[in-house]
């Protein structure tokens, strides 16, 4: 299956090679993250922030095997059962991953207010390296400090495609490595923490290594949960209306035949089914025009799959007419 296409929407060569880089970046990242996981439990221990790390860890994998395995849905052209393509596997993806960081997060969490309450002191004992022995803890130090790295670099590299692309779930995963260096510290500070005596530190640490991987889930779950929904389309990171609405609208209101229109934009994922209601200005509406019209539409981002234009009396209700409907 070709790369080039979500379903019926032809990617343009910006969009077709943020695509593969988006593909090449979540396959680094997962062998990445498992060494990661590899290493770090490695020098676990019996630290309490370490543990919440490393699980961490495993979750973040969850958001990138999501993104490669939704590919496979959404490249497929839309048929008689799935009339609108397979595009929402992105966002049952989205939902799986921001479930999933919920309630481990909150289980976590849990956790760590429970070796609070209960005074629970870890220790950290000694390991030989090399024929000297030294203390664990500092090997957990290095690792944490080492592992870091990777983060800082896909990171911002995924946050760069994530809006050309117009992917959610590429921009949570972006966001979550671009957070994992307060993990690490974290982790860092509990076991030196421990090291000096302080037991608590390490409980604290991983509460609010745990409280982070709940923010995570929460914000990403109510996203997700909204596309599902059908809300009205927003921008990739969720945070306001997307701007291509007020533009098929005022597209429309420069035709001739067009007295007034709005539009209901629902984001099937990455790419975007468009109903425009129209109302004319004369009586008849030839097919000639509602075609050119839904050409014009479509002409104005490579996201728009679907287009049907409407001629209607009034203007339904739901539909957004201006620039700053919410």
């Amino acid at each position: 299956m070709s790369v080039h296409n979500f379903g019926r929407a032809a990617l343009p060569q910006k969009q077709a090679d943020a695509l593969r880089k988006s593909v090449r970046w979540e396959i680094v990242t997962i062998a990445y993250t498992i060494l990661t996981i590899t290493l770090v439990a490695s020098v676990v221990g019996n630290s309490q922030s370490m543990r919440t790390a490393w699980i961490e860890d495993m979750l973040s994998l969850i958001p990138q095997i999501a993104f490669l395995v939704a590919l496979i849905f959404v490249r497929r052209k839309p048929d008689i059962k799935h009339p609108y393509g397979q595009h929402r596997a992105m966002g049952v993806g989205h939902l799986v991953a921001g479930v999933a960081l919920l309630a481990v997060g909150a289980s976590l969490a849990f956790e760590a207010v429970s070796g609070l309450v209960a005074a629970e002191h870890p220790t950290i004992g000694t390991v030989n390296l090399f024929g000297h022995t030294i203390w664990l803890g500092w090997l957990m130090i290095a690792v944490m400090a080492v592992i870091v790295i990777g983060p800082l670099i896909y990171g911002p590299a995924k946050l760069k495609l994530a809006p050309v692309l117009h992917n959610k779930l590429l921009y949570a995963d972006a966001d979550m490595a671009r957070a994992d260096w307060h993990t690490n510290a974290a982790s860092i500070v509990g076991v030196l923490g421990v090291g000096m005596g302080l037991w608590w530190l390490d409980a604290v640490a991983a509460l609010f290594i745990s409280l982070g991987i709940v923010a995570d889930g929460l914000r990403n779950t109510k996203l997700a949960v909204g596309d599902l929904m059908d809300q009205r389309a927003r921008t990739y990171d969720g945070k306001e209306p997307h701007p291509l609405a007020s533009e098929i609208v005022e597209t429309m209101r420069t035709l001739p035949w067009v007295s007034d229109a709005a539009v209901r934009l629902r984001d099937q994922g990455q790419v975007f089914h468009v109903e425009v209601f129209v109302v004319p200005r004369g009586r008849r509406v030839s097919l000639k025009q509602l075609d050119r019209a839904s050409e014009q539409i479509a002409d104005l981002d490579w996201k728009v799959q679907d287009v049907v234009v409407i001629p209607e009396d009034r203007l339904p209700d739901e539909a957004a007419t201006v620039p700053n409907d919410q």
